[in-house]
């Protein structure tokens, strides 16, 4: 049996299942996150660095990934 794969990188569509906001508001969401991080509008967030700027549990977010 193949293990299944997981993906680490967290995406405006996935901060939309978990939060209920908008995609927009997703989008500008992660852009703050990523601005506080100091990474460049082309860099990845990953659900580790979301979880701990929200102040989520990584376990409680990873139902809410698709993919």
């Amino acid at each position: 049996m193949r293990p299944q794969i997981k993906r680490i990188c967290i995406y405006p569509k996935d901060v939309e299942r978990i939060t209920g906001k908008s995609y927009r508001q997703s989008v500008r969401l992660l852009q703050a996150i990523r601005k506080d991080l100091n990474k460049s509008d082309t860099d990845f967030l990953t659900i580790e660095e979301f979880c701990s700027a929200k102040g989520l549990r990584v376990e409680d977010v990873e139902p809410f990934i698709v993919g």
